[in-house]
């Protein structure tokens, strides 16, 4: 300890009191910048961040809190993890330009982490829904990542041998691929005759729900026709597709068309069930469909339609732009046609 009595810069010591360094320590000290004098000229010492190692991270880490329930990075997958937390193990573990693999990679959060880091990587996931998800994590977060998707079926071989290996991921990829944004993604069990869904807007009308359903095997009857269109009934959607690997017969074909066309429509005569082949997918021939939402992920249930009352009037509006549409010679709903000429 110091001997008492000495001064530094004319300033003694509180009084009882020691300088805690020596004159000589605090000189150095006022020399490296690391001395603040107070308005009663008391020196203070300064201790920057750079010039002190700190703690190494242990491997308890509680500042980064779990994703709440609504939180804004949450993308309904159910095991997600914080990307806080993924950036802290790719930073740790990785120096920029290395490659990161994820072979379990759900919904892309080390991916991601790994894009934004600088990093290279591959990630590998066994369903087609994680590999969707992740496409468009990527898309909206680095729009200009460059990156393949391997696996996925772009001819008819590449679809039945999908369907040979997995017919669940073949259904969700054929429902994707026809523009479904909700799929059977739960459970394996009964899917109730509903492998995804597509909705879309349906004018005065409200939203519209297409039912799709999707048949891998060769063998098809007409009894899948008549299936799908109970299955329309029962759900109270608009319209149905039957995606069918093989080609239909002409008593499926039969059965469709004796559907009629949807009852209800802004979009012009829309068949209310078709079928579709993966090989007309593949080659771009698709069903008449009304315009369906681009990368929107459509999350619950369908809702039901509500009957409405029969005392219920309905209050008709224009709508902004509609002079221009019928102009064009585009489908309008006929009780729109005075309020768009007027």
């Amino acid at each position: 300890m110091p001997r008492r009595g000495w001064e530094y810069r004319a300033v003694r010591p509180y009084q009882g009191r020691y300088w805690a360094y020596s004159k000589a320590n605090l000189s150095e000290f006022a020399r490296r910048g690391h001395i603040i004098h107070r308005s009663t000229g008391m020196p203070r010492l300064a201790q920057y961040s750079d010039d002190m190692p700190g703690v190494a991270l242990q491997d308890l880490w509680t500042d980064i809190p779990p994703l709440a329930p609504r939180a804004q990075e949450r993308l309904g997958y159910p095991t997600q993890k914080p990307l806080a937390l993924l950036e802290r193990i790719v930073s740790a573990s990785s120096a920029p330009g290395d490659v990161v693999l994820d072979p379990f990679c759900g919904c892309g959060t080390a991916v991601d982490a790994a894009q934004a880091l600088g990093r290279r990587w591959v990630g590998i996931d066994v369903t087609h829904y994680a590999v969707t998800l992740i496409e468009k994590r990527i898309s909206a977060n680095h729009p200009n990542a460059a990156y393949t998707v391997h696996g996925r079926p772009t001819d008819i071989e590449g679809a039945r041998d999908l369907a040979r290996r997995d017919k669940h991921q073949f259904q969700w990829w054929a429902a994707w691929r026809l523009g479904a944004q909700r799929y059977r993604e739960e459970k394996r069990g009964a899917d109730r005759g509903i492998d995804g869904r597509a909705q879309f807007k349906n004018g005065p009308y409200g939203d519209g729900w297409i039912i799709i359903s999707v048949k891998g095997g060769e063998n098809v009857g007409v009894h899948m026709v008549r299936d799908l269109r109970g299955v329309i009934e029962r759900e109270d959607a608009d319209m149905g597709v039957l995606i069918s690997l093989a080609e239909p017969t002409p008593a499926m074909i039969a059965e469709a068309a004796s559907a009629g066309f949807v009852p209800k429509s802004a979009h012009g005569r829309l068949p209310r069930l078709q079928i579709v082949t993966v090989a007309d997918m593949l080659d771009g021939r698709l069903p008449k469909l009304p315009p369906l939402p681009i990368e929107h992920l459509v999350r619950g249930p369908a809702p039901r339609r509500k009957k409405a009352h029969p005392d219920q009037i309905e209050l008709l509006l224009p709508f902004q732009g509609q002079r221009e549409v019928i102009d064009r010679g585009e489908f309008v709903d006929p009780r729109y046609i005075n309020f768009a000429r007027s």
